[in-house]
């Protein structure tokens, strides 16, 4: 083969290849980037109801379905409540039997193929809890966002913000917490969300550029007669709160921040979803890079930033070693380098931003010895 031949070849073959790169990429980073809000994260297997009777649901015996706590069960046409397992129930070896609270709409029937999620509701909080609320919008970065207000009688508001394969109903959980220790509360839909802008690029920053989407909701409470603000987050909604606490001009004014399963290393929770969604793991480096190049963000864990020191606000956190798309590690490290901020309550049992769900009596009674200072 001719020198100028052989070259071109070569050239072509390394351009082939670094295109098919790139390609590989997007598809990998794909998996996580675009994560639709309300689609179920990977963790949560399809189960199949096998019987219903008076109080009880029978399903497939999976890890999922032996988990201990309370948790919706959604599918096709129907969304429930269900609670703890019953012990003893089940006289089959592949089933489980769980306590049935209610059923939220639709019907539970066998041959039915539902998940165990976090959101216990998927209406409103007039609909499904019988508070009194109003539908505001909140002037953003991108445009209008919508959000859910509950009035309260204190001057400190809750602003709670989802997080990764949620809406703004799953905070509805500790709604009903929250209006009776009468705290005013303002649930948000950020960029992406139904309703409300997406980014130009439509993809998650896991909270990067998110964050200005608390703040507009920092800035309309203080607006409309809140003196200060909790926030609340759960996943990437969490990592959203930490940056607002260390980045709005308002910061000052946020008087403490409770973080459900933060993200606080990216390119890990990147690489988590994109494998548990089948990526194979020679791309999922390729999935980070591609991610960094399509968003602009850095690959810095949060910890490794300004971001630590930086915080001067009161901060629960709520995470437990059982979360496989954000360990709980670079938690456990926050605590420990600001221990005169930071405390973490430790679930066990839990995936990922379920800590409520795996405990609901204990995460409220932590939770409520962390906001009393506050109130």
């Amino acid at each position: 083969m001719r020198p100028a031949t052989a070259t071109a070849t070569a050239v072509t073959t390394i351009l082939g290849a670094g295109a098919a790169a790139v390609a590989a990429g997007r598809y990998a980073s794909d998996a996580a980037l675009k994560a639709a809000p309300g689609r179920s994260l990977p963790a949560d297997r399809r189960l199949t109801v096998h019987a219903t009777a008076a109080g009880q649901v029978t399903l497939t015996r999976s890890f999922s379905a032996l988990r201990p706590g309370t948790y919706g069960l959604a599918g096709p046409d129907v969304h429930a409540v269900v609670g703890p397992v019953v012990e003893g129930a089940s006289a089959a070896a592949d089933t489980v039997v769980r306590r049935l609270e209610r059923v939220i709409h639709g019907l539970l029937e066998p041959g039915a193929k539902v998940r165990l999620t976090t959101e216990l509701y998927d209406g409103d909080p007039g609909s499904d809890l019988g508070l009194d609320h109003r539908e505001v919008e909140i002037p953003g970065e991108l445009g209008t966002l919508p959000a859910w207000y509950v009035p309260g009688a204190r001057r400190t508001w809750v602003i709670t913000v989802h997080g990764l394969g949620t809406t703004r109903a799953h905070p509805m959980n500790l709604m009903g917490f929250l209006h009776r220790h009468r705290f005013p509360v303002l649930d948000l839909a950020y960029r992406g969300d139904p309703g409300a802008p997406r980014s130009a690029d439509g993809l998650s920053h896991f909270g990067a550029s998110e964050w200005r989407d608390v703040d507009a909701a920092l800035r309309h409470a203080l607006r409309y007669g809140a003196a200060n603000v909790i926030l609340h987050g759960w996943s990437t909604g969490a990592t959203m709160a930490l940056l607002a606490a260390v980045e709005s001009p308002l910061r000052d004014r946020i008087s403490g921040l409770v973080l459900d399963s933060p993200v606080l290393d990216w390119p890990v929770t990147l690489r988590a979803l994109a494998a548990a969604r089948g990526v194979p793991a020679a791309l999922l480096p390729l999935a980070v890079r591609a991610a960094q190049g399509r968003t602009g963000m850095s690959g810095a864990p949060l910890l490794d930033t300004s971001v630590p020191d930086a915080l001067r606000t009161p901060t629960l956190i709520l995470h437990g070693p059982d979360d496989s798309i954000a360990p709980w590690g670079p938690s456990r490290e926050l605590v420990a380098r600001r221990p005169d901020l930071v405390s973490l309550h430790a679930v066990a049992q839990a995936p990922h931003a379920a800590m409520w769900n795996a405990d609901p009596a204990r995460y409220e009674e932590t939770l409520r010895r962390f906001l009393t200072p506050l109130m």
